[in-house]
């Protein structure tokens, strides 16, 4: 079964999976994007069709499947446009600006009962499993984990009423992987700095957005439903990306998730697992693949991520008004999750 899919987002992230797509045998039939001659170059590359509305999109072409890889403001019309025709639905992480649009969607979502698949591909890394099961036997205590990197160099990203901030935007990946390994947050308190904005005003498509909010540093600190604590740090103003990983504390084990692989250190030996398949082709693998009925489920669906949102929400909410915020933590890091 050669899989169709329509692409909502012509970026270099909607490129990307174009790219593993092409290599798993799916097929691009449109390409949609808010610019007409970037959905246009793209789908001139596929022998697709270009258009600037997913519902027009659909309308006008066949699908199996809808991949929305947009920026976080950008999120809300190629879902609906997905879920008003039962197709299943991939969507690129964070999943929304804020909650709002994005609990809309896990609702319709629910109520569609389509396959999902969402961009959290660290979970794809073949050693999370294994990552699991030494902290199975031996609960983490304490974690700490860290997104050290740039600006990215698009013009929305520095504003958070377009990006939702760094905390969303990046960090979300290690705080997918602090509730796969560590379970639900139920509390957090975090603090952000940010120097005094940047003089010039950046434009999108002739209309400046005003000078750059987004915190320059975030400090977090998460208190897990099991008892273990974390602390979290995010910046965004080296010259280049330093570093993304998570680690935890356990009695007798330390563990350090990247996506390089997995480190344990036992007290006596020290062990290195690299990845086998690339967690970012195995993440649009999955997907064709529960798209085919090849398997139930992808790792991380809609409902499951959308935990993860919310939980980045919550960081980003204390940060700008200094108070912690407590959340519900009733359900586990993996329930809804097939492997």
């Amino acid at each position: 079964m050669t899989v169709r899919v329509a692409l909502v987002g012509a970026g270099s992230v909607g490129q990307r999976h174009v790219s593993n797509l092409r290599q798993l045998g799916a097929r691009i039939t449109s390409v949609t994007d808010a610019h007409p001659a970037t959905a246009e170059r793209l789908a001139q590359e596929l022998g697709a069709q270009a258009f600037t509305s997913p519902d027009t999109a659909l309308d006008l072409t066949d699908a199996d499947a809808v991949y929305v890889c947009v920026p976080p403001f950008a999120h809300g019309s190629g879902e609906r446009a997905a879920l008003s025709r039962n197709l299943p639905l991939f969507v690129e992480k964070p999943v929304g600006l804020g909650r709002e649009t994005a609990e809309e969607i896990a609702a319709l979502v629910e109520a569609a009962g389509v396959v999902t698949g969402t961009g959290y591909h660290w979970r794809c890394m073949d050693v999370m499993e294994h990552a699991r099961d030494l902290l199975a036997e031996a609960p983490a205590l304490l974690a700490s984990g860290y997104w050290l990197d740039k600006r990215p160099p698009v013009p929305w990203w520095g504003r958070s009423d377009r990006s939702g901030g760094q905390v969303v935007e990046q960090l979300t990946h290690v705080l997918d992987t602090a509730r796969f390994l560590l379970g639900e947050v139920v509390e957090v308190y975090a603090a952000g700095i940010r120097s005094a904005p940047e003089a010039d005003l950046r434009a999108v498509d002739g209309a400046f957005l005003g000078p750059d909010d987004v915190d320059d540093a975030t400090a977090a600190t998460l208190r897990f439903a099991s008892g273990a604590v974390a602390t979290l740090a995010a910046t965004s103003v080296l010259a280049a990306k330093h570093r993304a990983a998570l680690h935890t504390v356990s009695r007798g084990l330390y563990l350090e998730v990247s996506e390089a692989g997995l480190s344990s250190f036992d007290g006596m030996s020290r062990t290195d697992l690299a990845c086998g398949e690339d967690p970012r082709v195995a993440v649009d693998r999955e997907f064709i693949e529960a798209v085919r009925g090849e398997r139930e489920a992808t790792r991380v669906p809609y409902a499951e991520a959308l935990r993860t949102h919310r939980l980045g929400c919550a960081i980003a909410e204390s940060a700008r008004t200094g108070l912690p915020v407590r959340l519900s933590g009733e359900r586990s890091a993996v329930q809804g999750a097939v492997p």
